[in-house]
């Protein structure tokens, strides 16, 4: 007995069911790594000119070349962030350490900071109830002492995960090999695949290629710059966990507009209050005249207007990101948020343009 042929409509819907399917099952499989091929795909982007040139050194030798880059990139980059994050654990660690054993006290921190305000300001803040310092003191003693705890579980994390950190660690750098290798290969395939036209294929490939090495490449930069910069002015003023503090700087200065001001500007009003009345003034001059400037300078530079999204928009994203993905988001954010406003920008003006084909077939 034979089975009749579906008809080709049908067909059409069976296959696109059975692709979102199948695509959905191997993202599920694809989860627990996620991140590891993330990175692997950042990688191939980024350093795919690193790749290009080994290629023309090595005479066409994709597998050496894919090879060499690998070995530039653990050098350059992965090797020195690990360093840094075993550092970052100790400081961490000593600054818990210090906060439970009263050697830090941000009680007695805002408990100078009050001394020093002028009545007016003490004034407004009593009005808010902000002024009793036995009630601040102990909300302030109990946030610090979860936020230490909180730490200090993050760091006893990062122990008991090493080993899970690893394995995404060396997976990442496998998918990164084939990535670098067959990069542009597995782009045309990608590319081909997509049922659009082809301008539009290549308007929004190119967008993600480009907030891909924009994000990474310039704000990764920016983000070093600063947090150096902000670290080097805490350690020059003896500010303890110097260290840390930069990595923090480093980190918000991924946020467009706020930044690393949120770091070192509390700071010099601590000084201020505390009677260092020249360092907070040398901080506070120091972190607008040079760390700030770090931003508007050299981001243009490694970056551009090649992204041609607003600052607002790059800072929702990349909050958002962060809030969902973790620290991942700083690149998901915008990237969903560039290919949100690429495909608005293919959708609407063929929309318009229909519109105004109907209003001249139909006028009023």
């Amino acid at each position: 007995m034979t089975t009749p042929n579906a008809s080709p409509a049908t067909q059409s819907r069976a296959l696109v069911v059975l692709l979102v399917a199948v695509t959905l099952a191997f993202g599920w499989i694809l989860a627990p790594f996620y991140g590891a091929v993330l990175w692997a795909v950042i990688v191939g982007i980024v350093f795919a000119p690193l790749n290009r040139w080994m290629l023309q050194k090595l005479r066409g030798r994709r597998n050496w070349a894919a090879l060499g880059a690998l070995v530039v990139i653990i050098v350059l980059v992965i090797l020195p962030l690990l360093v840094l994050a075993v550092s970052l654990v100790r400081e961490a660690t000593r600054l818990v350490q210090r906060i439970q054993s009263g050697d830090v006290s941000v009680a007695r921190a805002f408990e100078s900071i009050v001394a020093a305000l002028p009545q007016p300001v003490v004034d407004l803040l009593d009005r808010f109830d902000l002024a009793d310092l036995g009630d601040v003191q102990r909300r302030l003693a109990e946030s610090a002492g979860r936020v230490s705890q909180y730490v200090a579980t993050q760091v006893l994390d990062v122990g008991q995960n090493t080993l899970t950190f690893l394995v995404g660690l060396a997976v990442m750098l496998y998918l990164a090999f084939f990535f670098l290798r067959d990069g542009q290969l597995l782009a045309r395939r990608v590319i081909h695949a997509i049922p659009l036209q082809g301008e539009h294929k290549q308007q929004l490939f190119g967008k993600f290629k480009t907030v891909i090495r924009a994000t990474v490449k310039g704000n990764v930069l920016v983000a070093v710059a600063q947090g150096t910069l902000g670290g080097l002015a805490f350690w020059v003023l003896g500010i303890h966990g110097a260290l840390l503090w930069a990595v923090v700087m480093a980190i918000l200065s991924l946020l467009p507009a706020v930044g690393a001001g949120l770091v070192w500007a509390p700071a010099a009003i601590y000084l201020v209050a505390t009677g260092e009345t020249w360092q907070g003034v040398g901080l506070a001059a120091y972190g607008v005249l040079v760390i700030g400037l770090v931003d508007n300078v050299l981001r243009p530079v490694v970056v551009g207007k090649e992204t041609r999204m607003p600052d607002y928009v790059v800072l929702v994203s990349t909050i958002g990101g962060l809030a969902i993905f973790g620290i991942n988001g700083f690149v998901i954010g915008p990237v969903i948020a560039a290919m949100f406003i690429a495909v608005w920008d293919i959708f609407a003006p063929g929309r318009i343009a229909a519109a105004d084909d109907d209003g001249g077939k139909h006028p009023r």
